[in-house]
């Protein structure tokens, strides 16, 4: 069973190979799950974007194929999420941990969502596994589906056509960056870890602000 998964997770992370082997409907696909399903939170979204960009540039797919077809799968699987959170409410909160489902990631979003509120909805779209959990914290929140509509269909284009706009611009202007993507790909998945880096140092440096503090009140 861990092989399996072992040898699932390499396929899915072969970017380059997925977008030659499925085009733009495995980009959509892929979109959709992260977005819609809590299985999809491993899954490479950013870095796929990108990728899918840069082949567009190169000639190998259609720029305008992946940024009408891939934002509207974006927006349509966060409503997906959205409703499971509406539906499930608070029970999610109770869901024992699994291969696909981890509690500590659906808290980790309920922290961003009390943290910026509304804004979430387009902010953890550049967050990864915060953008797979933030829909059905939104929908447990019971936040008003017409202003969480509002903020994920910006959200969605934002991020669908900012990445894939990045990757089309560089697959036009650097000659043969198609055939270097893994530079490209690393860059992406540096660049998209550094807010959950930068959020965890800020988290520990507060904790160690805070404790020298208790433990001074503490002996007084």
């Amino acid at each position: 069973m861990i092989e399996s998964l072992k040898q699932l997770l390499a396929h899915l992370y072969d970017v380059k190979g997925l977008i030659e082997w499925g085009g733009p409907v495995l980009v959509c696909a892929i979109v959709f799950i992260e977005t819609g399903m809590f299985v999809g939170f491993f899954l490479p979204g950013d870095s796929l974007l990108v990728t899918a960009g840069v082949f567009a540039g190169a000639g190998h797919t259609s720029i305008a194929a992946l940024l009408i077809f891939v934002t509207l799968c974006a927006i349509a699987g966060d409503q997906l999420g959205y409703f499971i959170g509406r539906m499930a409410g608070q029970g999610l909160y109770k869901r024992e941990d699994s291969h696909f489902f981890k509690k500590r990631h659906l808290e980790r979003a309920h922290e961003f969502y009390e943290k910026y509120g509304g804004k979430t909805v387009i902010l953890a779209r550049f967050v990864p596994i915060i953008r797979t959990f933030c829909p059905p914290v939104a929908g447990a929140a019971k936040m008003s589906y017409s202003r969480y509509l509002i903020y994920d269909i910006f959200g969605g284009f934002l991020w669908v056509w900012s990445m894939t706009l990045l990757g089309y611009t560089l697959g036009r202007s650097v000659p043969n960056i198609d055939k270097r993507i893994h530079i490209v790909i690393a860059a992406v998945v540096v660049a998209s870890l550094l807010p959950a880096a930068y959020s965890a140092w800020k988290a520990r440096s507060q904790a160690q602000v805070i404790s020298p503090t208790r433990t001074k009140t503490e002996e007084k």
